[in-house]
């Protein structure tokens, strides 16, 4: 196998450890029920026991390695490190290539729902994970910043032959496309984000406008009532790492929090949730995962400015509603922006698949080559 090879891969958890996580689910030891009468101190117990109790006896992780062994899963090697992606192409002539960016706790698996409609109109997608999540390998060193991942993928992409493609990304795949866009990868076209990185750095005018003040007010309800997993994973991920790589439930807890505070309660099936709480368990990545808050952290925190096309789709349920304001004063060169969207959160792929293949593709036509 040559360096630059891309090979496929299949996904395939042994028996073994299907069988060693229902034990240990059978075995779990909770802590005592909270004692305010909702969800202030974390995951209520009787919701946790709920979903731990589906996971051992209901949900079925096969049926998901059937359904990516039908669309068509890679690895390769880059800078050192495998890295696993989704490779799923359109039928249509005339596609655009569209590399698809998750975050945390999300993974690939965020954009499932929506490879067979963006193919349809007329998409390549490439979809990988990013380093230390699901099947890409974990770094066993420091520096996998997000501009390191950035370069990564601007070598995937013409790797896959793509000498002109559009980049999306929510949470860190938003980082990450923001960087790719910061170092103008030979390629790249145009991002489109649905969480921007300057939200951690917000453009504020001198005189705050009524959209800005919502959306400070809530930057500080996250950081006061929802940031504590963030504290952890910055400072202390490989402490973290060890609780949660030993504990399914204690992985399913840090995880299932997030889809239930970041996301509307009907939104996504108890199946969707497992799925990705599955992946980061049988692939023991809650540390490596984690590190990336740490090796951002490390990073100085400058204000975000970009010159190349860029969207923003501002989903109604997002932790922060970007004001517009905020958009033109990062992005010199901002093509689209909507924040009329009827609904959709954070995972918003996940959530609101057709609301968030309507907004790529809208976005898409402003950049029509």
């Amino acid at each position: 196998m040559t360096p630059d090879s891309v090979t496929p891969f299949r996904i395939d958890i042994p028996d073994t450890a299907l069988e060693d996580l229902k034990d240990r689910l059978h075995r779990v030891r909770l802590a005592g029920r909270e004692t305010a009468p909702d969800s202030s101190q974390g995951v209520q117990r009787e919701r946790l026991e709920e979903l731990l109790e589906y996971w051992a006896t209901g949900y079925d992780w096969r049926d998901l390695e059937r359904r990516l062994t039908e669309l068509g899963q890679f690895r390769t090697t880059i800078d050192g490190l495998g890295l696993h992606f989704m490779h799923v192409r359109s039928p249509r002539p005339d596609a655009t290539p569209l590399l698809l960016l998750h975050g945390w706790p999300g993974s690939f698996l965020e954009f499932l729902k929506t490879v067979g409609p963006l193919t349809e109109h007329g998409f390549h997608l490439v979809v990988p994970s990013m380093p230390g999540y699901g099947f890409s390998d974990q770094p066993a060193s420091t520096g996998w910043d997000p501009d390191r991942i950035a370069r990564t993928y601007g070598v995937l992409m013409r790797r896959l032959g793509y000498d002109s493609y559009l980049a999306q990304g929510g949470d860190w795949g938003g980082v990450v496309a923001t960087r790719m866009g910061a170092q103008r990868l030979t390629g790249l076209r145009a991002i489109h984000v649905n969480f921007p990185e300057f939200l951690a750095a917000p453009p504020v005018g001198d005189d705050p406008t009524p959209e800005e003040k919502a959306a400070l007010e809530q930057g500080s309800l996250f950081f006061a009532v929802h940031s504590g997993y963030h504290v952890v994973q910055r400072t202390r991920p490989q402490t973290i790492g060890y609780a949660l790589t030993d504990s399914p439930a204690g992985q399913a807890a840090w995880i299932y929090e997030k889809f239930l505070d970041w996301a509307r309660p009907d939104a996504l099936t108890p199946d969707e949730i497992l799925d990705h709480i599955s992946l980061y368990w049988f692939t023991g990545t809650a540390a490596s995962s984690a590190r990336l808050y740490w090796e951002y952290a490390r990073q100085p925190l400058a204000p975000t400015e970009l010159d190349l096309p860029v969207g923003v789709s501002v989903f109604p349920d997002e932790l922060t509603r970007t004001p517009r304001i905020w958009a033109e004063r990062a992005y010199h060169d901002l093509r689209y922006f909507n924040d009329d969207i009827p609904a959709g959160g954070h995972f918003a792929a996940l959530e609101q698949p057709e609301l968030f293949v309507e907004e790529i593709v809208k976005f898409a036509r402003t950049v029509a080559a």
